[in-house]
């Protein structure tokens, strides 16, 4: 198994965000260019689900650069595969995605839409911590904000990256960003925000990139 580890830290206008990119790989990855990738979010009728903008955000950074991924869209490769992503039968972890490839006739779908590898995103963000005062006042006389108050976020996702030629689990990568934003009251509200979703989207998005194509 190889493993990789990469410290970034990024300034997003004034809120200071750092990202933690960790890579574990089980097989040899590479991609032609007829072959697609589909990214699927953790199922909507759970409890907990990966935001649709986080998984958007990661297939709009492979989209683009000087080597795009191909991407099917989740909702066609699920219609494809109809009816195992339906709510009773379909898988709600990356753990269980070898139960659903065992099913008669799966491969042959997944092999006409020439779909290579499948992306399986889990994770949120939370608030871990806030404090600070904000006070805003309006009178005849006008009005405005004073004082300070700050959140800080932690963004915490997870790619779960199989091979559908060999139907077997490739590798995971995990991205962990945390930034604290800041609303500074200076008579009028004046956010300050870090950002560590976009962060962990970006860094996800990059390394992934580089797993399917081989280059890491």
């Amino acid at each position: 198994m190889n493993r990789t580890l990469l410290l970034i830290s990024v300034l997003v206008l004034s809120g200071c965000v750092t990202s933690r990119i960790e890579q574990s790989r089980d097989a040899v990855t590479g991609i032609s260019s007829g072959e697609a990738m589909v990214l699927l979010g953790r199922a909507s009728y759970n409890e907990k689900q990966t935001e649709e903008s986080f998984t958007d955000c990661i297939a709009d950074a492979l989209d683009q650069g000087e080597n795009p991924i191909r991407l099917i869209h989740q909702e066609q490769f699920k219609d494809d595969l109809y009816p195992w992503f339906e709510p009773r039968t379909s898988p709600t972890s990356a753990d269980e995605l070898g139960r659903l490839f065992a099913q008669p006739g799966v491969k042959e779908r997944i092999d006409n839409a020439n779909v290579r590898y499948l992306a399986w995103i889990d994770g949120d963000t939370v608030t871990i911590d806030s404090g600070g005062f904000m006070s805003c006042t309006i009178s005849t006389f006008g009005g405005g904000c004073f004082g300070m108050s700050y959140w800080e976020e932690d963004a915490s996702y997870e790619a779960s990256i199989w091979d559908l030629k060999s139907m077997t689990s490739t590798g995971q990568i995990s991205a962990d960003a945390t930034g604290t934003s800041y609303l500074a009251g200076l008579v009028l509200p004046i956010p300050i925000l870090a950002r560590p979703g976009n962060a962990a989207c970006k860094g996800l998005a990059n390394q992934l990139r580089a797993f399917v194509t081989g280059e890491s």
